[in-house]
């Protein structure tokens, strides 16, 4: 009897997370205009299923799953639903939460809104142009923001920086 009760626990605790969409204010956010609009069905043709969860239905990855966890070359992280440039390499840090964390966006490049998903409220970041969710920012980062913008790898983009002529 204790193991269903886990299994039922555990289940609604993820459809919580993950499904409860009415928890999110999608009233007042369906309601923002950005510059770039698209339908459920062209953003489902344009994106991978991930980036789509992500982006569109503001849905996470697992900690760690992200390749650019790892990414430590010089460049700059857009979105991955726009390509508007979001963070510069240079801010970006090893937070050890297994997301890519950053200290700091690029001037105009991020909206905020709040999110009091499963009754905690915390500060929901999203790309300003396209409206695509991209993370969370809290206050436990590194100098010189103390900021630590925490973004779902599959919402962004790397873009090397390009070696200069000489």
């Amino acid at each position: 009897m204790m193991d269903r009760r886990l299994l039922l626990a555990s289940v609604a605790g993820l459809a919580a997370l993950f499904g409860f969409r009415w928890l999110r204010g999608d009233e007042a956010r369906a309601a923002e205009k950005f510059e770039i609009e698209k339908t459920p069905e062209q953003w489902k043709q344009q994106l991978t299923p991930m980036q789509y969860h992500i982006l569109r239905e503001e849905g996470t990855e697992r900690p760690g799953s992200s390749p650019l966890l790892k990414e430590h070359r010089k460049g700059t992280f857009a979105c991955a639903g726009c390509d508007l440039p979001l963070f510069a390499s240079e801010t970006k840090f090893e937070s050890g939460t297994g997301w890519p964390s950053f200290y700091q966006p690029l001037p105009n490049a991020v909206g905020e809104r709040k999110d009091s998903t499963l009754g905690m409220t915390r500060t929901e970041i999203h790309c300003r142009r396209c409206g695509g969710h991209l993370g969370h920012v809290f206050d436990d980062g590194p100098k010189p923001t103390g900021l630590r913008y925490c973004m779902d790898g599959f919402a962004l983009v790397f873009h090397p920086a390009t070696p200069s002529a000489s």
